[in-house]
């Protein structure tokens, strides 16, 4: 008779695969590097191969180990999944983790997020941020919103806007008015993105030639900071639409010029597919898609 084999040794391999960590997913699983690493062996025994190739700080799946990683894995997640939805009926709070980059969350999520607390009183919300994308599939992160072309291996991206590029300005700079001519915002300072590449983007696709002078200027590390830049009087910026809305609602910016530019990427809202049924993040794409189709 085979015995059965164990549940806790399969969740100790598959947790060291996806952190490529036996300390990580020690961490993870509360409980020591040593039991972790005992419980990969007692796998490698009962298989008789290889699962792992063990490095001085991180490990890797062998071959034997990224088969059977691929095979074991998917079933994990619609368990944790399934556990998801039962913990998410208990009347105790659920923590909602959405990952999204600096700008969007204090631009646009933040002044909008009372709402869904509001609507959600039994979801606690914490908002991360960062440049980089979030792994969607460590389980560390229940939402993403990204700004890219909506193909994310693996994972479910619904359209949330398509943004564009505009100039604003505070209404004390532009004395003389709004803006005719593209090419007039060479006359003042340039407040500048990260990579200095907005504001020739902008102006390549409205048919200006501003060679070098369209990259100089202080650069900002976001959006944010380039509105409040823009704000103070410092320069002419070029942001997102859907990031300035607030701005120019409240009159601290106006546009420069009426001269929108569409961008190649769109924001999207993330979710693995097997969380899509969890009814916390289900609440959540349904009232973001609502507001960003309002906005």
């Amino acid at each position: 008779m085979t015995l059965p084999v164990s549940f806790s040794a399969l969740r100790a391999f598959i947790e060291v695969g996806q952190q490529g960590s036996i300390k990580r997913a020690a961490l993870e699983l509360n409980v020591t590097p040593g039991a972790v690493s005992q419980q990969v062996k007692s796998l490698e025994t009962r298989f008789g191969v290889k699962l792992l190739q063990r490095g001085n700080r991180e490990v890797k799946l062998s071959a034997h180990g990224l088969r059977l990683f691929n095979m074991v894995a998917p079933g994990f997640e619609q368990i944790d999944a399934a556990v998801q939805v039962f913990e998410d009926r208990r009347a105790k709070p659920r923590s909602l983790v959405v990952s999204t980059t600096p700008s969007f969350a204090a631009c646009w999520l933040a002044p909008r997020l009372g709402g869904f607390t509001a609507q959600h009183p039994e979801i606690e919300v914490r908002v991360e941020t960062s440049v980089q994308l979030a792994d969607m599939k460590n389980g560390m992160v229940d939402v993403a919103i990204r700004h890219g072309s909506g193909e994310y291996s693996g994972l479910d991206a619904t359209l949330l806007f398509e943004p564009r590029l505009i100039a604003i300005a505070s209404p004390s700079l532009l004395l003389d008015g709004t803006l005719t001519d593209p090419v007039d915002c060479l006359r003042y300072p340039l407040l500048q993105d990260r990579d200095r590449v907005e504001w020739a983007t902008w102006f390549r696709a409205l048919g200006v030639k501003a060679g070098r002078n369209a990259s100089k200027g202080p650069s900002y590390a976001d959006d944010a900071m380039l509105i409040q830049g823009a704000s103070a009087g410092q320069g002419l910026a070029v942001v997102r639409d859907v990031y300035a809305a607030g701005a120019l609602k409240t009159g601290n910016v106006v546009l420069a010029i009426e001269a929108p530019v569409p961008t190649k990427e769109s924001y999207f809202v993330v979710v693995h597919p097997n969380k899509l049924t969890v009814p916390k993040i289900a609440a959540f794409r349904r009232w973001i898609t609502r507001e960003a189709g309002a906005a």
